[in-house]
C-alpha cells in the first residue's frame, strides 16, 4: 500500500495524520493504546518506546524550540476498563485511545458449563473467553465515543508471526511519517544522551575510566554479540 497515492489508502500515514491533527489542533497530548489481549501487552510497551523516544523533541529541523510529542500510555482491555476508563470518560479530554482488538484467540477457551444453572452465569457457557472480551471491546468503543474521547482501532484477525510483522512495520512507518509532519528528527534521542553524559561524568568521581566503559543498553541476554561476543558475527568490530 505504500505505492499507493493517497493518505487515505496508506493505513500507517492515516493514523500518523490523525494523530498529528488530535495533538496539533485539538490538544489531545496523551495516546494510549490498549489491546484486549495479554498477548499484546507488551507490545504497548514497545509503542511507548518507540513513540517517546522518535517524537519528543525540543528542537524542530530549523533549530526552533517546538516541544513535540505525545505522552504515550498503556492500558489492558478489560483489566483496565475498571481503572483508567473512568479516568478518560469524564477526566479531562486530552487523550487519544487505540484499541485493538483480537478477533480470532489461537486457543479459543470455551467457558465451562459447571455453572450453566445459575442464571447471572449460564448465559456465558456457550462462549469463549475471545468472544466476551470482543464484546467488552466494543462496549469500551461505544462508551468512549459517547463521551466524546477520540478513539481508534486496530484489528488483529489472529496472532501470528505475520500480523505481529505487520503491526511492527505500520507503526515504524507511522512513526517516521509522523517525525515529518512536525519537521523533527525522529532518529535521535539527545534527551537520552544528556543522561549517559552525566553517568560518565558521576563515574569518573569514584575513579572509573569511562573511556574503557562501553555504555551499551542490553534488553535482552541470549542471541550473538548480546552479552558475549560471538564467532558467527566476525563481521562486527
Amino acid at each position: 500500500w505504500l505505492k499507493k497515492k493517497s493518505i487515505m489508502d496508506i493505513p500507517p500515514y492515516l493514523n500518523s495524520v490523525l494523530h498529528y491533527i488530535a495533538d496539533v489542533k485539538y490538544k489531545k497530548k496523551i495516546s494510549v493504546m490498549m489491546p484486549y489481549s495479554n498477548r499484546l501487552y507488551t507490545f504497548a510497551d514497545w509503542y511507548r518506546q518507540l513513540w517517546a523516544e522518535s517524537l519528543g523533541k525540543m528542537y524542530n529541523r530549523k533549530g526552533k524550540k517546538v516541544f513535540t510529542g505525545q505522552t504515550p500510555v498503556k492500558a489492558l482491555g478489560a483489566t483496565d476498563q475498571h481503572s483508567q476508563i473512568q479516568l478518560y470518560n469524564e477526566g479531562p479530554k486530552d487523550k487519544i485511545i487505540t484499541l485493538i482488538k483480537v478477533e480470532n484467540s489461537y486457543k479459543n477457551i470455551k467457558i465451562p458449563s459447571e455453572f450453566k444453572d445459575i442464571l447471572h452465569l449460564s448465559i456465558y457457557h456457550k462462549h469463549t473467553l475471545q468472544d466476551i472480551l470482543n464484546i467488552e471491546f466494543t462496549a469500551t468503543e461505544k462508551a468512549l465515543t459517547k463521551y466524546g474521547v477520540f478513539n481508534c482501532k486496530l484489528i488483529f484477525p489472529e496472532i501470528n508471526e505475520y500480523t505481529v510483522g505487520q503491526f511492527i512495520y505500520f507503526y515504524e512507518i507511522q512513526t517516521a511519517f509522523s517525525g515529518e509532519l512536525y519537521d523533527i528528527n525522529a532518529y535521535d534521542q539527545p534527551g537520552v544522551e544528556e543522561g549517559k553524559k552525566n553517568i560518565k561524568e558521576l563515574l569518573k568521581k569514584y575513579g572509573w575510566d569511562v573511556e574503557k566503559i562501553p555504555i551499551v543498553p542490553v534488553s535482552a541476554y541470549n542471541g550473538d554479540n548480546v552479552v558475549n561476543r560471538s564467532d558467527k558475527l566476525s563481521w562486527y568490530k
